[in-house]
């Protein structure tokens, strides 16, 4: 017999263990309810190593319940406010880049909103072509982006982390204190660049962090950029 039946009584002849007592008050759950007399004669000991009834300990354990839920609460409201104001955020940029005339405009909306209003450290745009660089627009041809950080674009999601440094020091020109990004190809029906948001802090942008916003961000502009450019070109 295991140690936790040790202590068998017999009851009308017949054998009660810790067993047969557990499981005769799990099937009736309402034994209490129907016997609230034997509360008094049920004790567990306190972890101070004095005995409290059975009543105290269930207001301990509903108490500590209330503070872990009311944690739990407090946590989900803070992250519903940071998640709303992300949202405006977002919608502001979104009306921003909708209103731009150019592509130099739609660059210069989006470098002052991540800067201005999200606090981003370090933001960077990218676009793949042959032009050189104008008004701000950094424009690289799409082999020297393939070679030096061609494993961001192959997934065309986001990725976010901290990166290698060849890899940063492309995305973010003379930004050495950049220590982790988060990176999302503007892919279409072809590669047109890469936008991306970097911090000092080595786990400030980390592999499991959300980037739904990044990425509504980067579907805004797919679709914004290639109206632009061709009514530059006419």
């Amino acid at each position: 017999m295991s140690a936790r039946n040790e202590h068998a009584v017999t009851a009308g002849g017949a054998a009660l263990t810790d067993d047969s007592v557990r499981e005769y008050l799990k099937n009736h759950s309402d034994f209490l309810q129907r016997h609230p007399d034997m509360l008094d004669f049920l004790h567990v000991n306190h972890a101070s190593g004095s005995a409290v009834s059975l009543v105290e300990k269930q207001v301990s354990v509903l108490r500590e319940r209330n503070t872990e839920m009311r944690q739990r609460l407090n946590a989900l409201t803070a992250n519903a406010r940071s998640n709303d104001k992300l949202y405006e955020q977002t919608r502001h940029l979104v009306l921003a880049m909708l209103d731009a005339d150019s592509v130099p405009a739609l660059c210069a909306a989006f470098q002052r909103a991540m800067q201005a209003d999200f606090g981003v450290e370090h933001a960077s745009i990218i676009l793949f072509g042959d032009a050189t660089a104008a008004d701000g627009v950094r424009v690289v041809p799409a082999e020297s982006a393939q070679s030096t950080i061609g494993a961001l674009l192959r997934g065309r999601k986001a990725v976010c982390g901290p990166l290698r440094r060849e890899e940063l020091d492309f995305l973010f020109e003379n930004a050495g204190s950049v220590g982790s990004a988060a990176v999302m190809p503007l892919t279409g029906t072809e590669d047109l660049g890469v936008i991306a948001v970097g911090s000092s802090d080595a786990h400030h942008y980390t592999s499991t962090m959300g980037t739904l916003f990044l990425q509504h961000i980067a579907e805004v502009m797919v679709r914004l950029l290639p109206r632009l450019q061709a009514t530059a070109q006419t």
